[in-house]
């Protein structure tokens, strides 16, 4: 079973729950903090949802193909746009030469 290597960074400010469900009885759940990156590798063809806890109980927030958080430059299906998203795909900030938006301010 091939499997993609991917990747969640948790853009609220609230935790939530990364569940991936795929095929072969594949099943995946990690919860992640606010501003958390997740990698994990899943299989081809499965699906991630994001939930998280509002007043009613669990609330499903987005639900996404596993290929759209591939970490692989070559996944066909990768997204191109990079707009604003409650979920993206990062690179690690502790291993990026880039200032972050606090050390610009001092």
């Amino acid at each position: 079973m091939a499997q993609l290597s991917c990747g969640y960074r948790n853009g609220t400010d609230r935790m939530v729950i990364v569940r991936c469900i795929g095929p072969d009885e594949f099943f995946l759940e990690r919860v992640v903090f606010p501003f958390e990156l997740l990698s994990f590798l899943a299989p081809l063809g499965s699906v991630v949802e994001i939930w998280t806890h509002g007043l009613g109980g669990p609330e499903l927030m987005e639900s996404l193909p596993v290929e759209q958080l591939s970490l692989e430059p070559s996944a066909p299906s990768a997204p191109a746009d990079n707009g604003p998203r409650t979920l993206s795909v990062a690179r690690d900030p502790e291993n990026s030469r880039e200032p972050a938006d606090w050390q610009e301010a001092v």
